[in-house]
C-alpha cells in the first residue's frame, strides 16, 4: 500500500481542518483582489527640467487615481493600474538606464519622457524589450522617423506645431494690418531647439517676414543679459523663442528690466509663456506674451477640473498635466483593447485602433507611424494675469493683444 493509500491519523486530519478553516476566514478582499497592471512613468523631476516633470508627475498621477476610482481597466475585470515611477535626472543616459529599469519591473508599457533628448533614449532602449512607450511632449520630428515599431508620440510633433504657428501667426498679423516684418529668433541648443529654429529659418522668409538673426544658447543658461542686448540692438518687431522654462523666464525677465518691448513675443512651444506659474511669479513680464503650443481644450469642464486639483496640490498649471493626464487614458485605452499586458498585442493596438484624447483638443487619436495624426496645438496669449486660447477661433476664449504698444 502506497502512502496515498493510508487512511490520515489525527494530527493530518486536524492540520487538514484548520488550513481549510483559514482559507474559510480570509477577507473576502484578498480573495477577490483584482489583479495589476504595472504601467511605467518616466518624467525629468530632477535637474534643469524638474519643473514641468513633476507636473507631468503630477497629470500621470491624477489620471491613474481618476481610473482605478472609477472601476479600473473594466475590459480586463476591473484591473487596477500602478504606478511605476522613474526620474529621467534631466540627463538622456538616465533616462536610458530608468527605462531598462521599468523594463526588469516589468511594466506593460511607458508613458512621458517630456524633453526630446531624453525621449530619443528612453525610447531606443524600450525597442530593445518591444517596450510601448507613448511621449507625451518630446517635440522633435526624428523621434517617431527611425523606425521603432515601440514608440509613439501623443503630442503634435514640432513640424506640426510649426505649420500652424506659421499659418496662424500670419493670419495674426494680417489681420493688425502687418505691423510685423522682422523677426529674431532665440531658441535653445539641442534637439528640440535646434530644429525648431532650422524649420523657422526654411519657412519664415517665405511668408514675408525677414530674419535678423538666430541666437542659440545652451540649457541651462545662466544669464540672457546679452541675447537681449542683441534683440536691443536688432530692435525687431518680434521675437520668437523656444526653450524650456527656466530660460524664457530669464528671457523675458531680462527684456522687462531692459525696458525692450518688441511689438510681439510669438513663442513656438515656448517653455513658461503659457505656464501660470510664470504669470504668477512674474506678471509684467508675462503680459501679451503669445505661444503656439500644447494646451487643453476650454470648453471641456475637465480641463478646469484639472487646473483646480493642480493648484489644490500646490503647483501651478501647465500644459505637462493635462497631458500626461491623458496620455495615460489613452495607454489604459490601448491595453484593454490589447485583452492584457502582452506587450506586443499593445503595439499592434496602438498602431491600429483610434482612441480618446482625453483633454486634449484632438478628437479620435489615430497614430501614423508613431505620430498622432489628430494632434493638434492651440495659441494662446497672457492677458490680465490669466492664459486665454485666442486661436484657432473654434476653441477662442478672447481676441489677440498685437501689436504690443511699446
Amino acid at each position: 500500500m502506497t502512502p496515498f493509500d493510508a487512511k490520515p491519523g489525527r494530527r493530518s486530519v486536524l492540520r487538514g481542518g484548520l488550513a481549510a478553516a483559514s482559507l474559510v476566514a480570509m477577507p473576502a478582499v484578498l480573495r477577490a483582489q483584482a489583479p495589476v497592471v504595472k504601467l511605467g512613468i518616466i518624467q525629468p523631476v530632477t535637474g534643469a527640467l524638474a519643473n514641468d516633470g513633476d507636473l507631468g508627475r503630477l497629470g500621470a498621477e491624477l489620471a491613474i487615481q481618476d481610473l482605478n476610482a472609477a472601476g479600473g481597466l473594466k475590459a480586463l475585470g476591473g484591473a487596477r493600474l500602478e504606478m511605476v515611477f522613474a526620474d529621467s535626472r534631466s540627463n538622456p543616459e538616465t533616462a536610458a538606464q530608468e527605462t531598462e529599469r521599468l523594463n526588469g519591473e516589468g511594466v506593460a508599457a511607458i508613458v512621458g519622457g517630456f524633453a526630446s533628448g531624453l525621449c530619443a533614449t528612453a525610447t531606443q532602449a524600450a525597442a530593445r524589450y518591444d517596450l510601448p512607450y507613448m511621449i507625451d511632449v518630446g517635440v522633435a520630428d526624428q523621434l517617431t522617423q527611425r523606425g521603432l515599431r515601440n514608440t509613439f508620440r501623443f503630442a503634435p510633433s514640432f513640424g506640426m506645431v510649426t505649420g500652424a504657428a506659421l499659418d496662424r501667426l500670419v493670419a495674426l498679423n494680417e489681420a493688425a494690418g502687418k505691423p510685423a516684418r522682422t523677426v529674431v529668433i532665440v531658441h535653445e541648443d539641442g534637439l528640440f531647439g535646434s530644429g525648431l529654429a532650422k524649420l523657422l529659418q526654411a519657412e519664415l522668409p517665405k511668408r514675408g517676414f525677414e530674419i535678423l538673426e538666430t541666437i542659440a544658447h545652451p540649457t541651462p543658461a545662466r544669464d540672457m543679459a546679452n541675447v537681449v542686448l542683441r534683440i536691443r540692438s536688432l530692435q525687431p518687431d518680434l521675437v520668437i523663442p523656444s526653450h524650456y522654462y527656466g530660460e524664457f523666464v530669464l528671457m523675458a525677465r531680462t527684456l522687462q528690466q531692459q525696458r525692450v518691448r518688441p511689438k510681439g513675443i510669438y513663442a513656438i512651444l515656448g517653455g513658461a509663456a503659457s505656464s501660470l506659474r510664470f504669470v504668477k511669479e512674474f506678471p509684467q513680464a508675462a503680459e501679451g506674451v503669445m505661444d503656439c503650443n500644447h494646451w487643453p481644450d476650454p470648453r471641456n469642464p475637465k480641463s478646469a477640473e484639472l487646473r483646480r486639483r493642480t493648484e489644490a496640490a500646490g503647483r501651478s498649471f501647465a500644459y505637462n498635466v493635462p497631458m500626461n493626464y491623458s496620455a495615460v487614458w489613452l495607454m489604459a485605452e490601448a491595453i484593454e483593447k490589447a485583452g492584457g499586458a502582452d506587450r506586443l498585442k499593445i503595439i499592434e493596438a496602438l498602431s491600429t485602433g483610434s482612441f480618446g484624447s482625453g483633454v486634449m483638443p484632438y478628437g479620435q487619436s489615430r497614430f501614423d507611424k508613431g505620430q498622432n495624426t489628430s494632434a493638434m496645438p492651440l495659441n494662446t496669449q497672457v492677458q490680465g494675469g490669466d492664459v486665454k486660447v485666442i486661436a484657432p477661433a473654434e476653441y477662442a476664449e478672447a481676441k489677440p493683444n498685437f501689436p504690443l504698444k511699446a
